[in-house]
């Protein structure tokens, strides 16, 4: 049985994306026909949701916090539209606007049919995994956050399924993980600074023990910059979509949309699609473009000992030894 999971890191909805957004919430105005119809080939489409969906709100008051997202309630339709199944909100924008948007955020969605993941009216359902059907088999979903503390979830408060993945893997995560009865855990993390080229020695050591405590497959995310993977950890997943100023060095516009296929309950292999974005719109990377990622995915790989080939311009990794 072979099953293909979509995987698609940070997704902002909010600011100039949410004004394109009260025009229209059809798919191809947002990805084009190629990103779409890989899409359409995977069983299972998921991906890291980081804004508010909500036409209510006021901006958190944290000091020196320079961000607030809010995508409108239209969002939900676009993210259907597209074939998505499960978003996690375990990020440090489900708050941007409250305790209510973050629970409109969860309606909205829910309301189309979208699994959610990582945020909730309180600790418990913050913390809840999902469980997802994709091509016979059970998935289940788990999303965490390292960041901000400010926006962790209590017993009797909305917010973040927050753990401080730098200093230890909690015992709740790891215990879930363990008691996950499904043929294939995901555990979705956002860990780490924006704007690194590779990861952290604490993700690298983290992502270990998720996988000692029985995580099929780890997707990070954080950086908006794509890592190298060393199966089955997805260190980033780089951004999908957004209106964000570009890094000349780092150019998070350029980015990678992951194709992640299971034999079984088992990792087979991955493809990873070289994708560009521009302002509210993701196109495939072609050209130049399209060789840097290739090139620097290829590389980031090498150094967690990770072997990537181009296969018709598509990046391949195989999943052979990987239980």
């Amino acid at each position: 049985m072979s099953v293909t999971l979509a995987l698609a890191g940070d997704t902002m909805l909010g600011r100039g994306v949410a004004t394109l957004l009260e025009i229209t919430n059809a798919p191809a105005a947002y990805f084009s026909d190629g990103v779409r119809d890989h899409l359409a080939g995977a069983d299972l489409f998921l991906l890291n949701l980081e804004c508010c969906v909500s036409a209510r709100g006021e901006k958190w008051a944290a000091p020196g916090k320079p961000f607030h997202f809010r995508a409108p309630p239209q969002a939900a339709e676009l993210l259907a539209g597209l074939g998505v199944g499960c978003v996690t909100l375990a990020n440090n924008h489900a708050l941007d606007y409250g305790y209510d948007a973050l629970l409109d955020t969860r309606d909205h969605l829910e309301r189309v049919g979208i699994q959610v993941v990582g945020a909730g009216a309180d600790q418990a359902q913050a913390r809840r995994p999902a469980i997802l059907s994709a091509g016979g088999l059970r998935v289940g979903v788990v999303g965490v956050t390292d960041h901000p503390s400010d926006y962790a979830a209590r017993p009797d408060r909305p917010g973040v399924a927050y753990a401080d993945l730098p200093f230890r893997v909690p015992s709740w995560l790891t215990g879930t993980i363990t008691a996950m009865r499904a043929d294939v855990v995901l555990v979705t993390p956002h860990w780490g600074p924006n704007m690194t080229a590779r990861p952290l020695p604490y993700v690298r050591a983290a992502a270990e023990r998720l996988v000692e405590s029985g995580a099929t497959l780890v997707a990070g995310h954080s950086a908006h910059v794509a890592h190298g993977v060393a199966l089955p950890v997805l260190f980033d997943l780089g951004d999908f979509l957004d209106d964000y100023a570009v890094d000349p060095e780092l150019r998070n516009d350029l980015s990678l949309l992951f194709l992640v296929t299971f034999d079984g309950p088992r990792v087979a292999g991955l493809r990873a699609v070289p994708i560009k974005l521009e302002y509210g719109r993701t196109e495939l990377a072609s050209g130049r473009e399209h060789a840097w990622i290739s090139e620097r995915f290829v590389a980031a790989c090498a150094e967690l000992g990770t072997e990537a080939r181009l296969d018709q311009g598509v990046l391949t990794v195989d999943g052979a030894g990987i239980s």
